[in-house]
């Protein structure tokens, strides 16, 4: 391929958060959306009008599109049950791939398609947007300067008070009501993700798990310890079920303590960070943070990590052998609370 030449990109899925990636390569001007691709052909091409892309198919074209498209790389934004046929497809005909997190329904599977890319060697980034969201990327800037010394802890609390009517789920993702896991699975991987790329590896996992709402078929709330190979602790106190006083949970989502041996950072619902180091006053970090798109703008910068490496031959930050990493400690919280022990990695 020309180097002057734009990637050409095709996106499969037409749900709630492929509004998100759809907008953002809208402002990636390296990028060429060429075609999209959904289970009924009518909501692809929705999309495809919405975004002005050339053209759309039906989910029984999806092979039909690769072969007439010859897309540069693929963008997976469907359910994970799909996940592992398209990365089939794909890497047997050298695209690069996007997927979305969770990469699979098991363990298992998501180690599969990890396998499958790695060993048609085709470039493989895991859509795990939470740790570009701009306040983690400057706490991780303070932690990597040595502003707080040593990590102690690190405390989320998250409340989304989406989960607790009767409805719950069904006018944005509808499909998050029949989960059998529900709040690890889908939203606290994020936190479990972030974690490690904050606190460094983990070895030991404990979690309480509970079903709140009588409706749905998953967990709804939880509490997970989370200690680091090198000392540290976080800790994740999680509901989907109870609400927030902020005016928009789904900005931050949530609120964020960072504890060290010469201070600590705190993250507030509306993106504003604050340093205190011990026997100061507080101050307020200066970084930028804007309310586009979902948390920060993430997908927007998650998007351009992945066209910058593509251009410049440089590895992703979240391979699929890394996010395994993530994935094992989704399950670890899964087997704690099961057993009600420690689990050790």
């Amino acid at each position: 391929m020309n180097s002057a030449s734009p990637l050409r990109g095709v996106c499969l899925g037409a749900g709630y958060f492929s509004q998100f990636q759809y907008e953002a390569w809208t402002r990636i001007p390296e990028v060429e959306i060429v075609a999209c691709c959904n289970r009924t052909q009518d909501k692809a091409q929705k999309v495809a009008d919405q975004y002005g892309i050339p053209k759309a198919y039906g989910w029984d074209e999806l092979e039909k599109m690769f072969d007439t498209e010859k897309p540069d790389f693929v963008d997976i934004i469907t359910p994970p049950e799909t996940h592992l046929d398209v990365v089939e497809l794909a890497a047997k005909r050298g695209i690069a791939i996007i997927c979305q997190k969770p990469l699979a329904p098991t363990r298992e599977e998501s180690e599969k398609i990890v396998r499958v890319a790695a060993a048609a060697q085709v470039p493989f980034l895991v859509h795990e947007n939470w740790r570009w969201q701009p306040w983690y990327r400057e706490i991780k800037r303070q932690l990597d300067a040595d502003s707080i010394g040593e990590l102690f802890s690190i405390s989320v609390r998250m409340r989304m008070g989406d989960g607790w009517p009767k409805d719950a789920y069904l006018a944005r993702q509808a499909f998050f009501r029949d989960y059998p896991r529900l709040l690890i699975y889908e939203t606290g991987v994020h936190f479990l993700d972030t974690f490690r790329f904050l606190g460094g590896e983990v070895e030991s996992v404990y979690a309480r798990l509970q079903q709140r709402n009588p409706d749905i078929k998953g967990e709804d709330a939880g509490q997970v310890i989370v200690g680091f190979k090198n000392g540290g602790t976080a800790i994740l106190d999680g509901s989907r079920y109870n609400e927030s006083e902020a005016k928009d949970p789904r900005y931050t989502f949530g609120t964020v303590r960072v504890d060290g041996s010469k201070g600590h950072i705190e993250l507030d619902f509306d993106g504003s960070l604050t340093l205190k180091k011990l026997g100061e006053a507080p101050q307020e970090i200066e970084y930028k943070h804007v309310r586009r798109n979902f948390a920060g703008d993430c997908v927007y910068t998650l998007q351009r990590h992945f066209v910058d490496c593509i251009q410049n031959g440089t590895p992703f930050e979240s391979t699929g052998e890394d996010y395994l990493k993530t994935v094992a400690l989704v399950e670890a919280c899964y087997q704690s609370n099961k057993t009600n022990q420690v689990v050790k990695l």
